[in-house]
């Protein structure tokens, strides 16, 4: 197997944010202190495949839940997810340090710009929290992911091996 090289990309938060642009019958919400299982299972089941085509691993929807609950980064007001007439359509999910853990979008509403618009929001998100910058590791074999977080503004600022 190959060695793996992982981006850690960045985000300054001073200045201008562009606002969110959500594609049409799109709308977002937070997870919510007491989330329905039924969104739970719906936000997981798009995340599950974007793990996959990241070059990652997506573990079972009960041992999600409970790692992602019980991390001390956990916030449910920095899991921002997306939804449309037909269910979830994205998702990006946030630590308290103003890192991006994970975003995951659909693959039928893909290159549509719910992914920019949920990244937008994270930053506007940790702009008024007071954040200097926002941060994420991407692996660097993932253009399409490079080539959005780059348009977004993001920088590499460290290069590491898997």
């Amino acid at each position: 197997m190959p060695d793996t090289t992982i981006l850690l990309m960045r985000r300054d938060l001073a200045g201008h944010i562009e606002a969110p642009a959500w594609p049409g019958g799109v709308v977002v919400q937070t997870l919510g202190q007491k989330p329905e299982r039924k969104l739970l299972q719906a936000a997981h089941a798009v995340l599950q495949p974007g793990y996959w085509e990241g070059g990652g691993g997506a573990p079972i929807f009960r041992q999600w839940w409970k790692a992602l609950r019980r991390d001390s980064e956990f916030d449910p007001s920095l899991v921002f997810i997306a939804r449309d007439d037909q269910g979830v359509v994205g998702l990006v999910q946030c630590w308290t340090s103003a890192f991006i853990k994970d975003l995951a979008v659909a693959s039928r509403t893909r290159r549509r710009g719910g992914g920019r618009a949920l990244m937008l929001t994270t930053f506007h998100t940790f702009a008024q929290r007071g954040a200097e910058h926002v941060d994420l590791k991407v692996r660097e074999d993932n253009a399409p992911a490079i080539t959005l977080y780059k348009s977004l503004g993001m920088r590499t600022i460290d290069r590491m091996k898997a």
